[in-house]
């Protein structure tokens, strides 16, 4: 009951930080439009393993508010007016890995980015689609494999790649192709954000099995695991192994960490220039601040943004100075071998 009433005070108090020339841009959609969407969700997304028969009616009715209206606030008062800190969104060219049922697209379009989203999800893109054209808000979306779709984005510029809260759906060798290409993609003073995605060094699965330590399991066990979970629509879905079974598992979500970053990227964590990252408030001497604080001891070189419950970090790309400094050493070692008669050296590289 506390926790309950401390979320909603925080939230007023955050509604209430949203700048006002954030607030004035924000669409204002009648209930005609919103029946529309709601329509799309029921018809495009929830089908198969997500119809409204396999969730409780209380469960059902509060997945269905959170396409419809829920998502699309907490973008606009948590993520919007951070990300707009460090890159204005208005004009900005933005790709947007994950873009599922649309409500991140809207609230970044409406600041008028430039929007380009991908998600593999046929049904949530189909709902993204009808939701820009229902309120007339521009966006290409392309659906695919982030990195199958690449080649179709490579010769475009982005101000700001996001994976927004999809990299916990990708299996592992889909993170570091995607990561690895994308920064890649990225000219120098460009940004790489990562937002809203659990976070596999935290104790608790508050994402896909709300069951203590469920991420620090190996993936095998953690699906022979998952029966034990009390999530309607998950606790009995993986109860016999398939390719298909365990794939569809891994999909819904497993937490990921700094290091697929530093794998990705060859780029060690303390090396990151991260410009900001989402701070979420802890009520004081809790269990979650004592334990972030823990996180923090062990492994103090590193970026903070890194030890919250959820990934939600801006990294700007910069040349690779952990590179470029080991070069200019190589470079200097050869010039000093290379020395000839005449007092001059040779240009080895």
């Amino acid at each position: 009951m506390i926790k309950r009433i401390a979320a909603k005070f925080l939230a007023r108090i955050k509604k209430g930080q949203v700048p006002e020339y954030l607030k004035k841009n924000q669409l204002k959609p009648d209930d005609l439009q919103l029946q529309k969407i709601e329509k799309s969700i029921r018809e495009n997304f929830h089908q198969g393993w997500r119809s409204e028969e396999n969730y409780s009616p209380e469960t059902y009715a509060f997945d269905l508010k959170s396409h419809l209206s829920i998502r699309l606030e907490e973008d606009r008062v948590s993520y919007i007016p951070w990300l707009n800190k460090t890159v204005q969104l208005k004009g900005a060219n933005i790709l947007e890995i994950g873009c599922g049922t649309g409500s991140s697209t809207i609230a970044l379009a409406e600041q008028g980015a430039h929007v380009t989203g991908i998600d593999i999800d046929e049904g949530a893109l189909k709902v993204a689609k009808d939701r820009c054209e229902i309120l007339n808000m521009p966006a290409t979306l392309i659906l695919g494999n982030a990195a199958d779709v690449y080649n179709e984005v490579k010769s475009q510029k982005f101000d700001l790649i996001i994976f927004y809260a999809c990299m916990e759906h990708m299996v592992y060798s889909e993170r570091i192709e995607s990561l690895r290409k994308y920064y890649d993609l990225l000219p120098k003073g460009a940004y790489l954000s990562i937002v809203e995605t659990p976070n596999r060094l935290w104790y608790f699965d508050g994402h896909t099995s709300r069951l203590p330590f469920f991420n620090w399991l190996p993936d095998n066990e953690a699906f022979d695991y998952s029966k034990f979970s009390n999530r309607i629509n998950f606790k009995e879905l993986y109860h016999e192994y398939s390719d298909e079974n365990f794939l569809h598992f891994l999909r819904r979500g497993r937490g990921i960490s700094f290091h697929e970053l530093e794998i990705a990227l060859d780029i060690p964590a303390d090396k990151y220039q991260v410009m900001s990252f989402l701070k979420r408030p802890f009520m004081p001497f809790s269990l979650n601040s004592k334990f972030h604080k823990f996180l923090t001891r062990i492994y103090p070189n590193i970026s903070k943004g890194f030890f919250y419950p959820d990934v939600n970090i801006i990294i700007k790309k910069e040349k690779n100075q952990y590179i470029e400094n080991s070069f200019v050493t190589i470079l200097a070692f050869f010039n000093s071998i290379c020395e000839v008669g005449d007092g001059l050296t040779c240009s080895c590289l």
